[in-house]
């Protein structure tokens, strides 16, 4: 069965949705589908990381992070607040614990005062009274980082989405991607849980879409069903030049071309059958919001990322409930510019726990979330990158402290203790891990900012960690703008080629 639409969006996190979200309002009446593998939304990056809803005061001038991430902070605090989402504007704590971090917290002063971001010095007494606890040196304190639930961000994004007319059909892991001049077909396959939630309501005259999908209230609750599932490996070209798939072509042939003033009746006509290996669906344009396997859609539609993801699992930990007040807030330490991850903090979240992480060890899987998990095509993938061998030769000795700490509570303990002397090992409780998508270069050089590429027809989204979730709203509308010049493009020439 084949389905027609004008955009199809390959990812259901909060960058997936956003943009969806984005099209909809900005060119009202495109028809958007967004495919997910998973049985709902926000099941990785989005909903396993801390919450917080980043200044933006670590991100250099000019960078898209720091763009998006400021526009994003204040734009992420106003939507949920209009959309009822639990949030607070906590501010935090960047401490120094060690005379060598005092140029680098200096530097982050300056940095906030480029951005126009409030920022105050403290000396060890003030500290003490944000943070009664905490030990530092010096701090500073930033007034506009807060918390929410990006879960639940993300489940209000696909309501609003589908109430707008797009499409979410879960369940469905692409396989295959073909291309023709101005128009892109991508095979799928069911992903073993069903296709669960997440459309909403159609618009009048128009049919269904694959079984299973309803309507999804907004729900400010947690993600039921937060198992790990090893999902089918989708690397089918190896190494890392861009190849077109052996069976690209076979997605046009399964189905018959669909005239561009037919494309709407495709959708009145949709089967209500579950997604098969015998499903395609056709679009204008395809954005590539695929996360952890986002390298992985590139090369399947034969584009040549010029990346490869290496996941790195952050394990988080929580302070027993009856410590839980050691910690008011936010307090993070100062990061080290040679890497792109802000090291353990402490994070009072919506809910009350405390969270203390994460660390950055590498993954044995995509979707390692603990070391249990190996896959063994994403290890040999990783392992046969150039880029991985640069890391470990460049950066042996902070990947080993990782990994100490990974392994042993008592040295993890002690590497909280310099923020949090007051705290104990028995009162630290394993908490589920996240995995980061990070881009690694040839040369083992980490992305360090966000990372959108085009080729015809297609928008890529090869590197988006934190702060994806505190900017989405704005990424959303960046990759949505982008998606909608091509559309453009397409129509001015006449619609979609003929096949």
């Amino acid at each position: 069965m084949a389905y027609d639409c004008d955009v199809l969006v390959i990812g259901a996190g909060i960058v997936g949705l956003s943009t969806a979200y984005a099209i909809t309002r900005a060119a009202p009446g495109t028809r958007v589908v967004v495919l997910e593998k998973e049985p709902g939304p926000a099941r990785h990056q989005t909903g396993r990381n801390s919450g917080v809803i980043h200044s933006g005061i670590y991100y250099p001038p000019g960078s898209l992070k720091a763009r998006f991430a400021l526009q994003g902070s204040a734009e992420m605090i106003k939507f949920c607040l209009d959309h009822a989402i639990p949030h607070e504007v906590t501010g935090k704590l960047i401490v120094a614990t060690d005379r060598a971090e005092l140029p680098r917290l200096h530097s982050l002063i300056q940095r906030g005062r480029e951005h126009g971001i409030p920022v105050r010095e403290l000396g060890p007494a003030q500290i003490a009274q944000y943070e009664p606890e905490v030990s530092g040196l010096a701090a500073i304190h930033v007034g506009t980082t807060g918390i929410t639930d990006f879960s639940a961000v993300a489940r209000c994004l696909a309501t609003l989405s589908t109430e707008a007319g797009a499409h979410i059909v879960y369940g469905s892991e692409v396989t295959t991607i073909g291309r023709r001049a101005g128009r892109v077909a991508v095979g799928v396959s069911s992903s073993g849980g069903g296709m669960v939630g997440g459309v909403g309501r159609m618009p009048t005259g128009r049919g269904s879409m694959p079984a299973g999908v309803v309507r999804t209230p907004v729900d400010t609750g947690r993600v039921a069903g937060e198992a790990d599932r090893a999902p089918a490996d989708t690397e089918r070209v190896p190494g890392e030049a861009g190849c077109a798939p052996t069976d690209a072509e076979r997605v046009f042939g399964d189905a018959p071309h669909t005239p561009a003033d037919a494309l709407r009746a495709s959708f009145d006509r949709a089967s209500s059958a579950p997604a098969s290996s015998d499903t395609v669906f056709r679009a204008r344009v395809l954005i590539n919001c695929a996360g952890l396997h986002c390298d992985r859609i590139a090369r399947l539609a034969g584009d040549a990322p010029g990346m490869r993801i290496v996941p790195f699992r952050g394990e988080y930990h929580t302070l027993a409930p009856a410590r839980a007040s050691l910690v008011r807030g936010l307090v993070y330490p100062v990061p080290d510019p040679a890497f792109p991850f802000l090291g353990v903090h402490l994070t009072r979240g919506i809910d009350g726990s405390v969270h203390i992480g994460p660390n950055a060890v590498p993954a044995l899987a995509r979707e390692g979330y603990d070391w249990r998990t190996v896959r063994p095509a994403d290890l040999a993938g990783t392992l046969a990158y150039p880029g991985s061998w640069h890391i470990a030769r460049r950066h042996w000795r902070y990947g080993a402290g990782e990994l100490h700490r990974s392994l042993s509570r008592r040295a993890f303990t002690e590497a909280v203790r310099r923020l949090l002397p007051a705290v104990r090992e028995e009162d630290i409780r394993p908490s589920p891990a996240g995995v980061r998508a990070q881009a690694v270069l040839p040369d083992g050089t980490l992305a360090d900012d966000f990372l959108i590429t085009e080729t015809p027809s297609i928008v890529h989204v090869l590197n988006a960690p934190s702060p994806a979730a505190t900017a989405s709203l704005p990424i959303g509308r960046e990759i949505a703008g982008r998606a909608l010049g091509m559309l453009e493009g397409r129509l001015a020439e006449g619609g979609v080629a003929s096949g």
